[in-house]
């Protein structure tokens, strides 16, 4: 008999590693085709989103809609990319690197962004956490 499910802080879950890596890599994928409400399908009804962690955070699909639709506005084209994704379930953070380009100029951005996964798969919330330190021009 397993005693990893009486422990307190070992729930039984059918989030695995894999699952969770293949939601970041479907995230990485949605994110970078720049379709708003595909970006917040990914996500549950009542998701919280902050980006970065200490701005107001978006609640819902539709304010996670609203956010990414005002980033496409306001570029040209970005690439996101997780360059290491790190796993405990439900959560997942990933380091991640996104590069936006507006007219002639690229901003850089990196950062680690931390998410919690419902028990279908989507994400309940996603926090990036990032300051001016960790952008820079090219």
């Amino acid at each position: 008999m397993s005693t990893v499910a009486s422990t307190p802080w070992a729930p039984e879950m059918s989030l695995t590693p894999d699952s969770l890596r293949s939601a970041v890599q479907r995230y990485v994928e949605t994110v970078n085709r720049r379709d708003p409400e595909a970006i917040a399908a990914l996500f549950t009804d009542e998701a919280v989103q902050a980006d970065p962690a200490s701005a107001p955070p978006n609640v819902g699909r539709e304010a996670i809609a609203a956010f990414f639709r005002a980033g496409i506005d306001a570029s040209d084209d970005w690439e996101f990319r997780a360059t290491g994704v790190h796993t405990c379930a439900p959560s997942v953070a990933i380091d991640f690197a996104i590069a936006v380009t507006m007219g002639t100029a690229t901003m850089q951005v990196t950062g680690i962004e931390v998410f919690t996964s419902a028990e279908d798969g989507r994400f309940s919330s996603a926090h990036a956490y990032w300051d001016d330190a960790d952008v820079t021009s090219a």
